[in-house]
């Protein structure tokens, strides 16, 4: 066999070895293993499960989150101020901080409000309340000088009266070591109100004369209290004769009653030339007086038109009254008479915080150094603002009148419908008080017309007489 045949032969040989070789089982497929990207999202899914999770838990959160809120739902009496809750945390802009209110200050301007009397605020429903004080719970990303924690005062135009409140914290000032929050919450308003007007506009030296109406209300004890820390200041300070004892311990010179005498008169037997500074929250024929009270030189400074407030609802006719005989005058006047005249309203500057704040600086030095020191007439839970209005309507105050955030004990809940009970008999009472005097004069009239009657029946008596005696004659 040569050595060509044997390749051949060699082929033949496998050729029948493939022919006869049983079929090949299929082979198992090896497992598939995942690629890269279905590796990455496994690994991912339990992280974007326990991000959902975190997700879903600060949701609720969120929902739980809840606080009260005192809410004027519109215009009128006590009664349109009423508390609610609020649910759902406020969110925070950058350079804001949320604040857990402690207490509040209610203000003169907040009961013009709740009669639509007061500007630089939303139609209702909305939160009043310019005041409050509390801790820093939050701070925004681009807030630098507040930290949690930090116990602050607050001032804004509305939004205070509740349990949480989100402001700028531009708005805040922090409370110096020993002050409560009471007194921090009567402090913003009354001082730097009182502070500008007597030192910015008053421009207040030694020996000169002041007039403060109100003097046993908050901005009234402020604007004493910082009068005594000018030499020789004379305060005249009008406000009712059970005020006088008080206001006269607390630095007013001559307290004059203006329920029964004319503070004009008053003013002029002990300072026949005038005053050299009036503060003016009456407006109206006393802004008139007030200006015509001045010595030459002397500043009227008007923050208010209190006139206007009468009664729980909105009085037109005292509005228009306010309005009728509101004070203007021609600058020729003011030239030749050497008198100047102002206006101050602490709403209208909320867009000037440095300015602010540099006084409310100036305010804390001098309670620091035991020169000013607010005045608590009283404190009233959120559910009692319509008995801590009408008090401060009423002119029943002597000092601040502040709310407190404190839930109101259960104990003292129960004996609010039993005071209520009580003002209902009260007015049951005078009603049938009035109905019976009604019922007396109905009675002393019928009197009186019998007693007409019975002279008219004497006088038919004699005329039938007369008739008889001359049909006899006859």
């Amino acid at each position: 066999m040569s050595g060509e045949d044997a390749p051949a032969q060699e082929q033949n040989a496998v050729d029948q070895k493939q022919e006869t070789k049983p079929a090949e089982e299929p082979k198992p497929e090896p497992p598939k293993t995942e690629s890269a990207p279905d590796a990455a999202e496994a690994a991912a899914t339990p992280a974007a499960a326990a991000a959902t999770a975190e997700g879903k838990a600060a949701e609720e959160e969120e929902e739980a989150f809840a606080y009260r809120a005192l809410v004027l739902t519109g215009y009128g009496g006590y009664d349109k101020v009423k508390l609610q809750v609020k649910k759902g945390r406020p969110a925070l802009k950058a350079d804001d901080v949320l604040v857990r209110v402690k207490a509040c200050g209610l203000n003169f301007a907040d009961l013009m409000a709740r009669q639509g009397l007061y500007d630089r605020l939303p139609s209702p429903p909305f939160t009043p309340g310019m005041e409050c004080s509390g801790l820093v719970e939050a701070v925004g990303e681009e807030v630098t000088d507040r930290k949690v924690g930090d116990k602050v005062m607050v001032l804004n135009r509305f939004g205070l009266w509740q349990e949480v409140a989100v402001v700028p914290a531009s708005h805040t000032f922090l409370i110096p070591e020993g002050m409560g929050f009471e007194e921090a919450a009567a402090l913003p308003v009354n001082y730097i109100t009182a502070y500008m007007m007597l030192f910015d506009f008053g421009n207040l030296r030694p020996n000169q004369s002041v007039l403060v109406h109100a003097a046993a209300g908050g901005v009234g004890i402020a604007a004493t209290q910082l009068c005594k820390t000018v030499k020789d200041v004379t305060v005249f300070g009008t406000a009712s004769a059970s005020k006088h004892e008080t206001i006269g311990e607390g630095g007013v010179t001559h307290p004059i009653d203006y329920r029964t005498k004319d503070y004009v008169e008053e003013v002029r037997k002990i300072s026949p030339k005038g005053l050299d500074i009036i503060l003016d929250p009456l407006g109206g024929s006393d802004t008139h007086k007030a200006y015509n009270l001045l010595k030459p030189m002397g500043k009227l400074i008007t923050y208010g038109t209190s006139n206007m407030l009468a009664g729980q609802k909105k009085n037109l006719l005292a509005v228009a009254k306010n309005w009728y005989h509101q004070f203007s005058i021609h600058t020729l006047s003011l030239i030749q008479g050497n008198k100047s005249v102002c206006g101050f309203h602490l709403g209208y500057l909320d867009g000037e915080m440095e300015l602010i704040t540099q006084v409310m600086n100036t305010v804390l030095d001098l309670y620091k150094q035991g020169k000013v020191k607010p005045r608590i007439d009283s404190t009233w839970h959120l559910e009692q603002v319509g008995d801590a209005m009408r008090k401060m309507q009423e002119r029943n105050n002597i000092g601040k009148v502040i709310l407190t955030t404190e839930p109101m004990p259960e104990e003292e809940k129960k004996e609010e419908p039993k005071k209520e009970d009580k003002k209902d008999d009260k007015k049951k009472d005078d009603k049938k008080k009035e109905d019976k005097k009604k019922d007396d004069g109905k009675k002393e009239e019928k009197k009186d017309d019998k007693k007409k009657e019975e002279p008219k029946k004497e006088e038919k008596k004699e005329e039938e007489k007369k008739e008889e005696v001359k049909k006899e004659e006859k």
